[in-house]
């Protein structure tokens, strides 16, 4: 997608002539300002490094692609293996090579090369109807048995939590396999995939569906939820279950962070990202978006431990962004999107 020169200016003033300045970092995000903005007050406290948000519900690799060597991005914050991929392979980052990142940040966490890190995760759960589900253990494998046929809700088959789900299951069980088990999949929805994550469960509240998939902070968000209080009784009526947790364990994804390519503020860019990966601030993080910290031994939120102990796959992303590609054509090869065949 190209951008006007317009946008370009537009982008090139969306911070103050300050910002440019020793003393700032320019952020360029995917998650909303309020989910981000505790961190950020923390990390200027303790710095002194003013920060800088625009926030982009899309577009965001595009528009640094437009603005070019003059582009005032210092840090990209995002969720989702995809995206960072993307940013990477749009040539908008720079590998960091950074001994208290990689201390903090496990390796399957982490791009190989340096080019984006994980900051916290988020499991890809089963929502289950506590009121018509009895069993406390399931498998991803599981899903496609014709025991669950007409029962399971999910979002669009090409959401790219899906697709990461689905390239997962490539990595484990090859592509002819997983082939098979999408089908199984599609043929036991109760209807055509639509909606958000949140909507699953809701669906599962007035008895559309028995089980979901979903991503385990949208729990979280809708118990806490007094702007829509109906949302927690979306979330009252479901129990959530970690796939796997008997064997390789519970596929996740990241929100994650990466050096933007042309970063007009290198040094205080690398000081944000090495406090983002530090203890305190990955508390602070994974309490906010009620996801689980990448440093080990730090502790989630009281209420993400409710949902009980997650085991998660082994697997490095990498491995599963490389399959993302072919997870994305079986979804269209199946039919996923146009539902079970009645």
């Amino acid at each position: 997608m190209m951008l006007s020169a317009l946008t370009v200016t537009t982008a090139l003033t969306a911070f103050s002539a300050q910002a440019l300045a020793d003393g700032e970092v320019n952020i360029y995000s995917y998650r909303q300002p309020e989910l981000i903005q505790p961190l950020l007050d923390a990390f200027t406290k303790e710095t002194g490094i003013a920060t800088n948000v625009l926030f982009l519900d899309k577009g965001l690799v595009e528009r640094i692609q437009a603005e070019g060597a003059n582009s005032p991005a210092d840090v990209i914050l995002t969720v989702d293996i995809s995206r960072l991929t993307e940013a990477k392979d749009a040539g908008v980052t720079q590998a960091v090579s950074d001994e208290a990142i990689n201390k903090d940040i496990p390796a399957q966490y982490r791009d190989p090369e340096g080019n984006w890190f994980g900051l916290t995760t988020r499991g890809r759960v089963v929502y289950a109807s506590k009121d018509r589900v009895s069993q406390t253990e399931i498998t991803y494998e599981e899903l496609a048995d014709p025991k669950w046929k007409g029962k399971i809700c999910t979002r669009d088959g090409q959401h790219s939590y899906n697709v990461g789900l689905f390239a997962s299951m490539i990595a484990h069980h090859g592509e002819a396999e997983t082939e098979k088990w999408l089908t199984g999949l599609k043929n036991n929805l109760a209807r055509k995939p639509d909606g958000g994550d949140r909507d699953q469960a809701k669906a599962i509240f007035a008895g559309e569906c028995d089980i979901a998939l979903g991503n385990s902070y949208y729990v979280g968000l809708m118990m806490t939820n007094e702007k829509e209080p109906e949302q927690k009784e979306w979330a009252g009526a479901i129990k959530v279950m970690f796939p796997n947790a008997g064997d390789r364990g519970t596929h996740v994804n990241i929100s994650g962070m990466a050096l933007a390519k042309n970063a007009p503020n290198k040094d205080n860019a690398i000081k944000l990202m090495e406090f983002l990966s530090e203890g305190e601030a990955q508390k602070i993080y994974a309490e906010q978006v009620f996801e689980y910290p990448v440093k080990p031994g730090e502790e989630p939120s009281a209420i993400v431990k409710s949902f009980g102990p997650i085991k998660a796959d082994p697997l490095p992303l990498s491995d599963i962004a490389a399959n993302r590609k072919k997870a994305s054509e079986l979804v269209d090869k199946v039919g996923y999107n146009d539902g079970a065949e009645m």
